[in-house]
């Protein structure tokens, strides 16, 4: 399997370009797309939460820890004295960091169910009512964030996959077969759990239509291609084709996005998301 430094760095890889082609597409705003591409690194590194002693389990399980009990302090702040808010805030951080993580452990089983597509679909359904509901982002924002979790889990699977094979040696090993996989085979409760889980995610999820109509709109993929090359010249350069003195003083000075600052035209494409 690949170690944390190389699943860090493919999903680093990965979430940056889908972020730049994002960003070129002015679909979301770049506050939020911030947001989004670390929910894509996020899920780069979350398959390996079932090992008790990984950085991504700790680091997981302190997230969700701070996460908890913050959201219970600002819920409770004007029912409570500050001593009884310090005991429900100092309380719930430890349940979580330490409660929830040595059960967890006790039953999750390392490239079990979590190095599975359905684990994939219901992190990705999770990040979307995360982002809604938790963070009350905008629902296209919502399912962006949900669309680069996705992505980033696959990475790590396939990239776990991948290492399974010694190309040097001409052999496949044993663990072959298990980092990509739809369900767990071999722990039948483990899906099932999981099942359940992706499901009741999937139910609380914001509607889809702002992300669909945002994907499926021919302007923004006609923005993209015309994008996609430079039309004059790199980086600004003088190359080849490069535009005649006069068309410059006319404006013609390259591409622009609709990141840029107000007055400067953008490509045809669906409203940003805020």
């Amino acid at each position: 399997m690949a170690n944390f430094t190389t699943h860090i760095a493919a999903g680093t890889v990965v979430a940056g370009a889908l972020a730049t082609v994002t960003l070129a597409a002015d679909v979301v705003a770049p506050e939020n797309l911030v947001a989004v591409t670390m929910a894509g690194v996020l899920g780069s590194v979350l398959p390996d939460v079932d090992l008790k002693d990984s950085r991504p389990s700790r680091a997981m399980f302190a997230g969700l820890a701070i996460f908890f009990s913050f959201a219970v302090l600002f819920h409770a702040a004007t029912r409570y004295s500050i001593a009884e808010l310090w005991i429900l805030w100092l309380g719930t951080l430890i349940a979580v960091r330490y409660g929830l993580h040595a059960i967890f452990h006790r039953i999750a089983v390392h490239r079990g169910i979590w190095h599975s597509i359905l684990a994939a679909v219901f992190c990705s359904a999770a990040t979307a009512v995360i982002f809604k509901h938790g963070l009350g982002r905008h629902e296209g924002v919502a399912w962006l964030a949900a669309s680069f979790m996705f992505i980033g889990y696959l990475t790590h699977l396939v990239l776990d996959e991948v290492y399974s094979v010694d190309v040097m040696g001409t052999r496949i090993k044993a663990s072959f077969g298990t980092a990509l996989k739809l369900i767990d085979k071999r722990y039948p409760r483990h899906t099932i759990a999981m099942a359940i889980a992706a499901v009741l995610a999937i139910w609380a999820t914001p509607s889809t239509k702002t992300f669909v109509d945002g994907m499926s709109s021919r302007s923004m993929w006609a923005g993209l291609h015309e994008r996609l090359l430079p039309q004059n010249k790199w980086f600004g350069l003088v190359g080849p084709g490069q535009p005649t003195a006069q068309a410059t003083q006319e404006g013609e000075t390259g591409v622009t996005t609709g990141s840029l600052p107000d007055g400067t035209t953008a490509p045809a494409g669906p409203p940003p998301a805020q």
